[in-house]
């Protein structure tokens, strides 16, 4: 009996190994996982099946159509296009080069983008557009609470469908999920003629692998004219900006200007991979009208998840980093990346580069937290600058380089973002935007605690030791 078990589980690991060998291309991943196989008889296996294996073959994968011309990275609506192309510095132009080899999408001119901070602007500004809606409105989001703030959307929608607006919205099986109170998906069941869809919805119990693989995008979009795209999810959270103990401070982007069509692409996509089947969005039809601002930014947007064939936010993160010759501000409410990164961020401060990186004191997660802080001392000693926003908890997310590159966008500087997520964010070049960023961080930063090196180094060895021991809960993807 003992042979036969014996033999079954060198057989399951051979093939685990075989798989682990074919489809992981990280190092340490693949002998992480198949020493875990081999050590741990069945143990091993059963959790590679359901943490291991990225399950998400995705139609809309096959669906996406990217424009590639070697000899015209900068897709243009406007006769601006080789004035600011020719104004940038080469830096630049080499950067431009590498992330459409990344990433094939092409950047567009005459957008207008404009920072809303929290709910108690963002909010009033979304449903203004949604109320004025002449034929469409489309809506992504992780968490779509149901509470007295969400419900100022639920009425507009009952408001549009009476107008014969079409209404399609999207959220995600996990951030949505509420066991002891109602969920939004019931409430949106209740509006007739509104469209909703559930994003790999979990069965109960919960299938565990797809807790990480979770849509983590946040789209709106209004008649194809204007856009809203961050990392702010639709809750009364987000207006409680003076609530230390359930407020949420934010930030998210309304969006005018060609990109909207790449934005809409992405909502397209996981739409019909949701649905499972083509579908016809009034916006198909009445796209040839795109707004043209005068500010004129130039911007493409990276869109990342699972099925991709590589990680490529990631890959413009780290592209942006090495780019860097003056300044680095990174604005994240997790920071858990991988030693990738982190080497690329201690680097450039050995250079002498500006590095700063500002984080919430404490976030949703303590165990992010005490994760995170395993990675302080490292930076602090090569140079970085860290701070440590306090309560409420600091959901933002802006990444500037140079004071002219900006990153917005929904992903965290973590692995799940980077690697087990669907994002969406932008790359966008804009002095004015970014000077804009700049002085929302620096109301961030004075009310924010400097992490000394002093203080990390006097950490207790329990507290290092339950640090460390945290990181080690860093996924690998």
């Amino acid at each position: 009996m003992n042979f036969i078990i014996t033999f079954i589980h060198i057989i399951l690991a051979i093939i685990i190994t075989v798989h682990v060998l074919l489809y992981k291309e990280d190092v340490k991943s693949s002998i992480s996982w198949i020493s875990l196989v081999f050590l741990s008889p069945f143990v091993g296996a059963i959790l590679y099946i359901f943490f291991g294996i990225n399950r998400v073959k995705r139609k809309a994968l096959r669906l996406k159509q990217y424009i590639v011309d070697n000899d015209n990275l900068l897709q243009t609506n406007s006769n601006n296009k080789h004035h600011i192309y020719s104004n940038l510095l080469i830096k630049y132009k080499q950067f431009i080069h590498f992330g459409y080899k990344v990433y094939p999408q092409r950047y567009t001119f005459g957008n207008k983008i404009t920072p809303l901070q929290n709910g108690t602007e963002a909010y009033p500004e979304m449903l203004k557009h949604i109320l004025n809606s002449q034929n469409e409105v489309l809506i992504l989001s992780y968490i779509f609470d149901y509470d007295l703030e969400t419900k100022k959307f639920l009425d507009a929608f009952k408001i549009l469908i009476n107008r014969g607006i079409k209404i399609k919205i999207l959220v995600d099986g996990i951030g949505t999920l509420k066991f002891f109170r109602s969920s939004i998906e019931k409430q949106l069941s209740k509006i007739n003629g509104l469209e909703y869809g559930v994003f790999l919805p979990p069965h109960i119990p919960i299938l565990l692998p797809f807790v990480n693989l979770r849509n983590h995008r946040k789209i709106m979009i209004i008649d194809g004219k204007i856009a809203f795209l961050g990392g702010m999810n639709l809750s009364k959270k987000n207006i409680l900006i003076n609530d230390i103990n359930h407020g949420i401070i934010d930030i998210t982007f309304k969006i005018e200007g060609p990109v909207i069509d790449q934005i809409f692409r992405v909502f397209k996509h996981d739409w019909e991979f949701t649905k499972h089947s083509k579908c016809n969005f009034v916006y198909e039809k009445n796209n040839n009208n795109i707004k043209i601002c005068k500010q004129d930014i130039p911007a493409r947007v990276i869109s990342d998840g699972p099925d991709s064939q590589f990680d490529k936010i990631e890959l413009i993160v780290h592209g942006a980093l090495n780019m860097a010759k003056r300044k680095i501000t990174i604005v994240t409410p997790y920071f858990l990346p991988e030693s990738n990164i982190l080497v690329a961020l201690k680097m450039a401060a050995m250079k002498g580069i500006n590095v700063e990186l500002i984080v919430p004191e404490r976030s949703d997660y303590k165990f992010l937290d005490y994760a995170s802080e395993a990675n302080f001392l490292s930076l602090l000693l090569s140079g970085v600058k860290i701070y440590r926003t306090i309560r409420p908890f600091d959901h933002s997310k802006i990444f500037i380089v140079d004071d002219e590159w900006v990153f917005i966008g929904s992903a965290n500087w973590d692995v799940r973002s980077f690697k087990l997520h669907f994002e969406t964010n932008i790359e966008l070049f804009s002095h004015d935007l970014a000077k804009i960023l700049n002085d929302i961080i620096s109301k961030k930063k004075r009310k924010a605690k400097l992490v000394t090196t002093h203080e990390v180094q006097h950490i207790s060895c329990l507290k290092r030791i339950r640090n460390n021991a945290y990181r080690l809960l860093t996924p690998y993807g």
